[in-house]
């Protein structure tokens, strides 16, 4: 069957159409991303500005056209932190059912790093054990870990590489100590978690990344992926400790242009940057695996369990 996923996160509006049947790896046939950048419409209440729903509403109008045009089986609509943290979240929710007819499901961080846990352990198989999983949002960053296909542990932070960027980096380039800020703000919180969440957890064998933001910073910092495998080059915490000047004196629209760097990333891929070193800092990574499977691949995989009788709803879950 051929099965489309509408994902509305924080940066991007994403429609990923796979060919899906049980017993199968799910086969890409068609994606397509439109910018919009959600955490620039944010009023001083949090509320999302009317600007910045039209583009929401035109960007999943866009999608579910394009679906209905290659003529999905399914069509499954989630949102993620951008809409789940807005102060108006539930009337924008409303007004996209109105004039779109979709429906969207509004995932929690939690669900968000069970699901995506799911599609890196598919993807790397169970010789990869004991995982770690670092997963950069616009707006939130998720930690999960453990040894089986959903994590025994995950969180959900207000770290995501979009909302950084508004919260600490407006100026752009930024300046020294509004970076220094960023990392000492993320520093606190990911030391927190560590120390009351993971601190019973045994050492990972493997450390995973994924997300647009890390696979950018992977293809800049450890090379190009392999055409074969789809694996991209290790990321190593010295290699972004070694760009990150780099991109601090950068503005974001000369950022856009290096190795691996989309238009919708340039802004804010230095704040993610800094969050993610961070992150390797406080929990002792000194490399990790980027995964070309993130959430939208968990969602085509919790719905493929589900026609093959095995029960999975394929967006929420919360056990």
């Amino acid at each position: 069957m051929r099965l489309g996923v509408i994902d509305v996160g924080s940066n991007t509006v994403h429609l990923l159409v796979v060919d899906a049947h049980p017993g199968a790896s799910p086969n890409p046939y068609h994606s397509q991303r439109s910018t919009v950048r959600l955490m620039r419409y944010l009023d001083a209440d949090g509320a999302i500005t009317e600007e910045g729903v039209r583009l929401i509403i035109a960007a999943i109008t866009e999608s579910r056209v394009k679906a209905q045009e290659i003529g999905v089986d399914d069509l499954i609509s989630t949102a993620t932190s951008a809409l789940r943290e807005a102060a108006n979240g539930e009337e924008v929710l409303a007004r996209i059912t109105r004039e779109t007819g979709m429906v969207l499901r509004v995932l929690s961080g939690e669900d968000e790093a069970r699901i995506t846990m799911l599609a890196v352990r598919r993807w790397l198989g169970w010789s990869a054990g004991e995982v770690l999983l670092f997963d950069i949002g616009g707006g939130s960053f998720e930690i999960a870990q453990g040894a089986d296909e959903y994590p025994d542990v995950q969180v959900s932070l207000p770290l995501g590489a979009g909302r950084s960027t508004i919260n600490f980096l407006r100026e752009d380039p930024p300046q020294r100590e509004a970076i220094s800020a960023l990392r000492a703000h993320a520093r606190a919180e990911f030391t927190r978690v560590r120390d009351e969440m993971f601190a019973d957890r045994p050492k990972p064998k493997r450390v995973v990344g994924t997300s647009k933001t890390i696979r950018s910073l992977g293809r800049l910092i450890g090379g190009p992926s392999d055409p074969v495998t789809g694996d991209l080059s290790q990321l190593h915490y010295t290699g972004l400790r070694e760009w990150e000047p780099t991109l601090r004196q950068m503005p974001g629209e000369v950022r856009e242009y290096l190795p691996g760097i989309t238009p919708e990333r340039g802004y804010q891929i230095l704040a993610g940057a800094v969050v993610l070193r961070t992150a390797m800092k406080v929990f002792g990574v000194s490399t990790l695996t980027v995964s070309p499977w993130a959430l939208r691949e968990g969602i085509v995989l919790r719905y493929i369990d589900a026609l093959d009788g095995r029960g999975a709803d394929p967006v929420a879950d919360h056990g």
